[in-house]
Order: C-alpha cells, then sequence, then structure tokens
C-alpha cells in the first residue's frame, strides 16, 4: 500500500467546489447527529516566535463514506516578513478509519481555504435571501477568493464590492474575478449592504457598524480564529440570526468571543448550530427574517470532509506522488 502526497496544486485541482461544498454540508449533518467525533482544537502558544500550533483531529460517518484525519496548522504573523513564508500553513493527514493507514498527506493550507469557503457557501445556501446578487467582502487576502468562488456555486452573484486596507489587495482581487462579475472596490459600509457579507480579517475592534448592514444581508463572519479578536459590531450580532458551527469553539475564539465572555451576549441570543439547520431540525431563512449571521471558527470535520474529496479524485485522477512512508512493501 501506498501514501499519496498531494501538493497545493494537486488539492486544488481535484476538490472541486460542486463537490466539496455538499461534503462540507455532509460533516455538518454527521456531527449534529452524533455520527461525527470531533475533539477540541488544541493550541501551542509559542510567544517567543509570536505564533502558535494547533491540531485538529475528526472521524465522521455521512452514511455513504465515513473518514478521519488530522489537520496541524500554525498561524505566524511575522512569516512572511522575516522569512518570505505564508503566515498560516498547514499539513492535513488522511487515515483510512478501518485499518488507519495513511492514505495521504497533503497540503493543508489550500485545503483550508477551499472548505472555509465551503462551509460560508453551506451557511449562505441556508440563511441568504433566494434571489441573492449582490456580495461584499471585507478583506482581500487569500481567503476571499475561495468566499467569492464557493459563495457564487449556490447564489446567482452578478456585484462584487471589495474593501481591504490594501489597495494593491484589492487590485489583485479585481484582476481576478472582472471578467466574471462586476467587481469594485469600495468602502466597509458598501460592502456591508450587499445580500451577502463575508467578512475575512483578524481585526480585534469591530469594523462593520449596525446602520451599514442591508435590511436582509447574511454576514459570514469568518476572520475571528482566536480569542480577543471580533469583527461585527455588537448591535450588528444581537439583531440578527445568529447562527454559529460549533459552541465551544465559537465562544472560545469566534466572531462571538469577545461579546459573549463580556456578557453582552448570552445562549439565549444564539438562534442555533449550522448543523441544526442542515438537517431540518431548525429553520434557516424565512420570510420573516432580517439580517443573519454565520459564526465560522472552521472545524476538523470540514477539513476531513475536504481531505475525503481531495483523495477521492486525485485517487481516480492519478495525481499526485505515491510513496512507501510505512516500509511496506517487499
Amino acid at each position: 500500500m501506498q501514501t499519496l502526497l498531494l501538493n497545493s496544486d494537486d488539492v486544488h485541482a481535484n476538490c472541486r467546489m460542486s463537490e466539496l461544498i455538499p461534503a462540507v454540508e455532509d460533516a455538518f449533518a454527521a456531527y449534529e447527529t452524533g455520527d461525527a467525533q470531533m475533539p477540541p482544537k488544541s493550541y501551542i502558544d509559542l510567544p517567543q516566535y509570536n505564533g502558535d500550533f494547533r491540531s485538529m483531529p475528526a472521524y465522521l460517518d455521512a452514511g455513504d463514506w465515513d473518514a478521519a484525519g488530522i489537520k496541524w496548522v500554525n498561524v505566524h504573523p511575522d512569516n512572511g516578513e522575516k522569512f518570505d513564508l505564508p503566515t498560516v500553513m498547514g499539513t492535513m493527514i488522511y487515515s483510512d478509519p478501518e485499518n488507519a493507514f495513511p492514505l495521504a498527506l497533503m497540503d493543508g493550507t489550500e485545503l483550508t481555504m477551499l472548505r472555509t469557503g465551503a462551509a460560508a457557501a453551506v451557511a449562505t445556501d441556508h440563511l441568504a435571501v433566494a434571489d441573492a446578487s449582490s456580495m461584499g467582502v471585507i478583506g482581500a487576502g487569500v481567503q476571499s477568493y475561495t468566499q467569492l468562488r464557493a459563495i457564487s456555486e449556490i447564489r446567482p452573484i452578478e456585484e462584487v464590492v471589495v474593501s481591504d486596507l490594501s489597495e494593491e489587495r484589492v487590485a489583485d482581487f479585481i484582476d481576478t474575478f472582472e471578467g466574471e462579475f462586476d467587481v469594485r472596490a469600495g468602502s466597509i459600509e458598501e460592502a456591508a449592504g450587499c445580500d451577502v457579507l463575508s467578512t475575512v480579517t483578524p481585526v480585534e475592534e469591530p469594523i462593520v457598524p449596525r446602520d451599514a448592514v442591508g435590511e436582509h444581508t447574511h454576514i459570514n463572519a469568518m476572520g475571528a480564529d482566536a480569542e480577543g479578536k471580533h469583527e461585527l459590531a455588537d448591535e450588528v450580532l444581537l439583531d440578527a440570526k445568529l447562527v454559529i458551527d460549533d459552541f465551544d469553539q465559537t465562544t472560545h475564539s469566534g466572531e462571538i468571543n469577545v461579546p459573549y465572555h463580556e456578557g453582552v451576549l448570552s445562549d439565549s441570543d444564539i438562534y442555533g448550530a449550522i448543523g441544526e439547520i442542515v438537517i431540518g431540525a431548525k429553520e434557516g431563512r424565512t420570510a420573516d427574517d432580517g439580517v443573519s449571521v454565520f459564526d465560522s471558527t472552521g472545524l476538523a470535520i470540514q477539513d476531513v470532509a475536504a481531505a475525503h474529496v481531495a483523495y477521492e479524485h486525485a485517487d481516480e485522477n492519478d495525481n499526485g506522488y505515491e510513496f512507501d512512508l510505512l516500509g511496506l512493501a517487499e
């Protein structure tokens, strides 16, 4: 038996959004119905290097398929300046649940970007107005690209407003998408007024005010992934149909972590988990809904679902590099 090595190009080529979105939706459902195991994300803090490591293991049984794996990922904000490396890098180990054989080692950075976009698409599909045609993006880093790619798979997005402190990042984003969408630079307020808004910034002081958000805007709050991060004004969260991916993670390090621990926001302000909506235990958008918010911290079950899609297609397409990791070849 051989282990398959998949680099970022291999992951990208074999993890198509049309299949990744339903796979991530299946993962949310499995987690909600108890058909998944996902221990809490563990952190190794390295203040001497201004960084940290995070380990994210999971197993899920989606009925037609099951999968297991673990992602080892870091956040080192000084990497670009000091080492010409990405701030975030990840490695995914994808294993056969039946016998634990390591089926694949794959780039977890590309995997993370793709599954994060897919998670936002799942939430948008259930919570945004059906005819949503405009999308705002606040933060034009690498995550912004998969947000638009994924959400445009499930809503007829035509107009895109992108806002970022860096004119260069905005220009790059526009260059990438101007042939596909009516895309332009705009203010935070202009982006927030769109039918769908994705926020993908690392800020610790809210930048999206309540009065800027459209009457029926659905917001994917994707940026907060650590204690103290906070993109949306408290009033936005309090007024919205607030949906989370996981209670422990969102209260610890998601968009709601600051107002929750300050007592501004309580359990009663949380409408439910995305998994509850996916399986039909709670309603998604209704005719009476105004603003909705999906607080996404990123779950290990999403990584495993994405790794499943990437591996299955890579194996079919003969992509990647096979090697005898365990030395079992005779």
